[in-house]
């Protein structure tokens, strides 16, 4: 893969977030310096990602998708990293999650790829948690609750277990498997470029794709994404008292975290959990208090946003569903401690134009979860794997 390499930063106490990187070929050619041969430019061989990703597991977050469409999101995995599939598919009149297992077993039977698979509703999970030391996904039923961030949770506590260095997120319900591959490429290419043991690579689509009347139209930004980075930035003011467009991956579901960071960040309940880790990095990196883990003042955390070639095409979920990842994400920064009163009033005009929220209602704070850093989830696999009736693991 040929991409360029970072031109821009902007320091924020320990985050060292890059300005938009793109992608120029899916693949580079033969080179036996994957730093390229133009200044400027990285150039990583197929070798080289292979082994990059050998280490790594990628999380897909299923509910109620399209099988013929978690087929082709799965089949666009490389082969190399380890699949985690964690499913909260309705079992009810029809159980979506055996048509999903059905769907993976005979992926499996033909590509021997590694993969795990659990059901977020497992009741098993209430113990496995517990023993982790981590039950702060479980609801006053005992279950995990319903919620996007809680399954993506339960994904990473997985790839702890099996001992994974990387970690990403893809969403299943992408229609294009060629874009999948690109994107855990990217992760790969991302992590090589980093010199930090604590890095995070954030994709930016570089066309939302619809079918408008007989042809296509490719939307350059997508609309909670836009408002959602707006008010990102916008909080980052409030730290440096500078205005700054620095991000432009607040609501990137496609993203990937070395091991190390993954452990030692919060994150949130449903979907406000792309926008939360963004906040949470904000309050804890930035010198605004004492952080739990104090090494990492020390040293930088590398925030990369990278632009692949391939068009996102996915779902269309319709305006209610907008509007309420738009109020969930929103949440994430009004309710944080670094926004002020003027902020915090912006947001709710904001919301009030666009019809998610009603006068006089209150803006939700979003469920925040703690860092697994200290889950014990060797101890949590063993109990999944005594008495899980869901879990899949196939190498």
């Amino acid at each position: 893969m040929r991409i360029e390499m970072p031109r821009y930063m902007e320091r924020i106490g320990a985050l060292k977030i890059y300005d938009v990187q793109k992608v120029l070929e899916l693949s580079g050619g033969r080179s036996s310096k994957p730093t390229g041969e133009l200044p400027g430019i990285i150039n990583l061989g197929r070798n080289e990602l292979e082994d990059i990703e050998s280490r790594m597991a990628i999380i897909v977050p299923v509910k109620n998708d399209n099988p013929k469409v978690l087929e082709g999101v799965l089949s666009g995995i490389p082969h190399e990293a380890l699949v985690i599939i964690v499913s909260n598919s309705s079992r009810d009149h029809i159980d979506l999650y055996r048509v999903e297992t059905d769907i993976v077993f005979q992926f499996y039977r033909l590509t021997h790829r590694p993969l795990v698979m659990i059901h977020q509703k497992d009741p098993v999970w209430s113990d496995a948690l517990t023993e982790a030391g981590y039950p702060y996904l479980l609801g006053s039923d005992g279950l995990v609750r319903d919620g996007k961030g809680e399954g993506m949770v339960l994904g990473l506590l997985l790839a702890k277990a099996m001992g994974r260095e990387y970690v990403g997120f893809v969403d299943a319900d992408n229609y294009i498997p060629g874009a999948v591959n690109e994107y855990v490429d990217v992760y790969a290419t991302a992590f090589y470029m980093a010199r930090s043991k604590y890095a995070m690579v954030r994709i930016k689509w570089p066309y939302k794709t619809k079918f408008v009347g007989k042809r296509f139209y490719f939307r350059r930004r997508g609309r909670v994404s836009e408002i959602t980075n707006k008010y990102m930035n916008m909080l980052i003011a409030r730290i440096t008292r500078f205005e700054t467009d620095i991000i432009k991956t607040s609501c990137s579901g496609e993203h990937a975290m070395t091991m190390e960071l993954a452990e030692r960040i919060g994150y949130a309940g449903g979907f406000a959990i792309e926008s939360y880790e963004y906040v949470y990095m904000l309050e804890e990196y930035t010198g605004v208090h004492e952080p739990r883990f104090k090494d990492i003042l020390k040293q930088t955390i590398e925030i990369y946003q990278i632009e692949p070639r391939n068009p996102h095409v996915h779902e269309e979920r319709g305006d209610e569903h907008l509007t309420s990842m738009l109020r969930t994400t929103l949440s994430t920064i009004y309710h944080s401690e670094l926004a002020d009163d003027e902020l915090r009033k912006r947001i709710i005009d904001e919301l009030l134009s666009r019809g998610a929220l009603k006068h006089n209602e209150d803006l939700e704070p979003p469920l925040k979860l703690p860092p697994i850093y200290g889950a014990r989830t060797d101890k949590m696999l063993k109990t999944l794997e005594a008495s899980s009736e869901t879990l899949i693991i196939a190498e």
